[in-house]
């Protein structure tokens, strides 16, 4: 697109959206330098214009079509969110020979390779969909490109690396944590999105498309969310020298992907383990360049906007690219890895009554499944004659230990629902 001002369509103008407004005016003369041309909202929609702030220089409707149909814009940048809506926008944007570019990760899990062949020869960008201000999409696609990607280990939302850590370093419980992530903002009013992993699932299926161009669903992904962390967990961690860590973990090995989001102990060297707070990290692994890491904000109105903003730019500067990186495929036979076949390390915490033998009967069960105990600890229960057994196991498949765990669920010793977490070490 060599034009001397590129027209913009915002579709809408929440935290990101007004955030965009505020850096293309602070920051324009920058931005035109670097992509050799203005850049300029032409107008904006939202749904309710009565909640429009104030202080916009451009024309602001409730009516998408108004954007959709202006002849003079270029850019349709989608920040709205939902799938169905923000998809339909989507296609109208790009059949009316627009760009697109979001930061709708929902939208994306669902409809990234029906956009794609939509798309054609028509650029989209989707840089803000994926943690945030880092700039993973553009790492992976392009600058990793000469590399097959081993393996992603990603911290990819801030709520759950927020709860984690002041578990880790105040002592408080999950509940406690989740109440204060609220009153900051870090969580919404009903947290479910975040803190049972679906957001990270959303954003590991981007990333795998680009690492591998796998088009797997949300609901084929290995799922687990923060929600029965507890401080005995922590303990466990703290005792045998791990982080703690709701991770986004993507790995080929030979034909298959393994996709899957869950809580994870990592060894205390890991470099992913050692981020704390709201930050996101990322780990990639490539054949031929190793472990790369990426850190920053993965979430709040500046940095998302950065990212959005990036895309513009290059647009701005270049014809199309593959959306998701590929131009033809060389993993033609690549397929989803059945979770049940995964294979990990797992820690067990497990409530039982506290009286002789207990032990017996559980490392009993595991070994009637061939999965072996690797370490154990004792922590006493507020229950009076409870305790409770926090175990490692060496590594086995999924279904071995959700075998095992159903039957040392039923066991009479056995007081309550027992509780997985899988080891990785990277």
């Amino acid at each position: 697109m060599k034009k001397k001002q590129l027209n913009i369509g915002l579709v809408g103008l929440g935290v990101v959206g007004s955030s965009v407004a505020k850096i293309l005016k602070n920051n324009q003369n920058l931005i035109a330098a670097r992509a050799g041309c203005n850049i300029v909202i032409k107008k904006a929609a939202i749904k309710n214009i009565a909640k429009a702030r104030e202080g916009f220089d451009f024309p602001i409707t409730n009516n998408v079509k108004e954007v959709l149909e202006d002849k003079d814009i270029d850019i349709i940048v989608e920040l709205a969110g939902g799938v169905e809506e923000a998809f339909n926008i989507a296609q109208q944007a790009l059949k009316k020979s627009k760009a697109f570019v979001t930061a709708n990760k929902a939208m994306l899990a669902y409809h990234r390779y029906e956009l794609e062949q939509i798309a054609g020869n028509l650029p989209i960008g989707f840089e803000a969909s994926v943690a945030g201000g880092i700039p993973i999409i553009k790492a992976l696609r392009d600058g990793l490109g000469a590399n097959h990607i081993l393996s992603i280990y990603g911290i990819i939302n801030g709520t759950c690396n927020y709860i984690l850590t002041k578990m880790k370093n105040e002592g408080v419980e999950y509940q406690e944590v989740l109440k204060e992530a609220q009153k900051l903002g870090y969580a919404e009013n009903d947290p479910s999105f975040d803190v049972e992993g679906f957001d990270c699932v959303h954003k590991l299926l981007i990333l795998a498309s680009i690492a591998y161009g796998i088009n797997a669903k949300p609901e084929e992904v290995l799922t687990q969310g923060i929600t029965e962390i507890t401080q005995e967990d922590i303990t466990f961690a703290k005792e045998f020298g791990y982080h703690l860590k709701l991770l986004g973990i993507a790995k080929k090995n030979g034909e298959e992907v393994e996709l899957r989001v869950h809580p994870t102990f990592l060894p205390q060297d890991a470099m992913i383990g050692k981020v704390d707070g709201v930050m996101n990290a990322i780990s990639v692994v490539g054949d031929n360049v190793g472990e790369t890491l990426y850190y920053g904000a993965g979430a709040g109105g500046d940095a998302t906007a950065s990212a959005v903003i990036s895309d513009i730019i290059e647009i701005a500067r270049t014809k199309s690219s593959p959306m998701l990186g590929f131009k033809n495929s060389i993993d033609k036979d690549l397929h989803l890895k059945p979770f049940l076949q995964i294979s990990s390390a797992y820690y067990l915490r497990i409530l039982v009554l506290d009286k002789p033998g207990v032990l017996a009967q559980i490392a009993t069960i595991l070994g009637e499944e061939g999965i072996s105990i690797n370490t154990c600890l004792q922590s006493p229960s507020k229950l009076k004659n409870h305790s409770t057994l926090l175990l490692s196991t060496h590594t086995c498949t999924e279904s071995k230990i959700r075998n095992a765990l159903e039957k040392i669920h039923n066991l009479e010793v056995t007081q309550d629902k027992p509780v997985m977490i899988r080891i990785e070490k990277p």
